[in-house]
């Protein structure tokens, strides 16, 4: 899909819960983005890029998609994990512009399987959160989400046949397995199973080896990306996440 910049407005700006500050994004310029891109992502611009030196650029997931706006949950991490685009989003104001570059295509779980395995970290849950609601009514599966706070658990309009489970941990990045040791708690029915999982690149890497390795997900019913790396800034994760994808032999999700 190809990508484009688009010069909007913060609309409105709102704490969602402890650990997540919505913004609001709008402008008549939005009129030409594609349609139906929640739980795509785009690019925020926070610094337009000069003779010599590149943009600063971050990725975000498009949480819900109107005809001249959008919104963006920011995940605080705060203390080590914090970074430009929380400090932007935290200092914010109505009227402030903002051009972002998108968008990118939505990953969203098969749309026909007999259980859902999905995890993901508080970077993740926007394009969970979408992925979820866009899910058929009668999906089963379960979903874990961790969280840094347990008024962080915010409602989801998920199908009732997805549990929802909420694991806390206050310090984002520092016990990668804290995800993956949730899922091996989930009693797995004997049918096809579809694995989605999305967080920070340690925690990713163990979800995906017990999805490939334990479960013996194939491709079709496999996807796992890691959103974020700690201690390194986005860009220097673009280069880990490739190097393990080519490593991998899996797409760059």
């Amino acid at each position: 899909m190809a990508q484009a910049f688009y010069d909007l407005t913060v609309a409105a700006t709102s704490r969602v819960s402890p650990s997540m500050h919505q913004i609001t994004l709008a402008g008549e310029a939005l009129r030409d983005f594609p349609k139906g891109q929640d739980g795509g992502y785009f690019k925020l611009i926070l610094e337009p890029g000069s003779e010599g030196k590149k943009a600063l650029m971050r990725t975000y997931t498009i949480r819900r998609q109107r005809e001249t706006q959008i919104d963006v949950l920011f995940a605080l991490h705060g203390g080590h994990a914090a970074g430009p685009a929380t400090s932007w989003a935290l200092d914010a104001k109505v009227g402030d512009p903002m051009t972002i570059r998108g968008p990118g295509t939505a990953k969203p779980s098969p749309e026909t399987c007999g259980f859902y395995l999905i995890a993901g970290d508080m970077s993740a849950l926007p394009a969970i959160t979408a992925n979820l609601e866009s899910m058929p009514r009668d999906a089963v599966g379960v979903a874990v989400l961790e969280i840094q706070h347990e008024e962080d658990a915010v409602a989801i309009n998920a199908p009732k046949g997805i549990e929802m489970r909420w694991v806390v941990n206050p310090e984002p990045g520092l016990n990668p397995s804290l995800l993956v040791n949730a899922l091996r708690q989930v009693e797995l029915p004997d049918c096809e199973i579809a694995g989605w999982a999305a967080c920070e690149f340690e925690g990713m890497k163990l979800v995906r080896d017990y999805f490939r390795n334990e479960l013996r997900l194939g491709k079709r019913n496999l996807y796992t990306s890691s959103y974020w790396k700690l201690g390194l800034t986005e860009t220097q994760h673009k280069v880990v996440k490739r190097e393990d994808a080519e490593a991998q032999d899996v797409p760059i999700g």
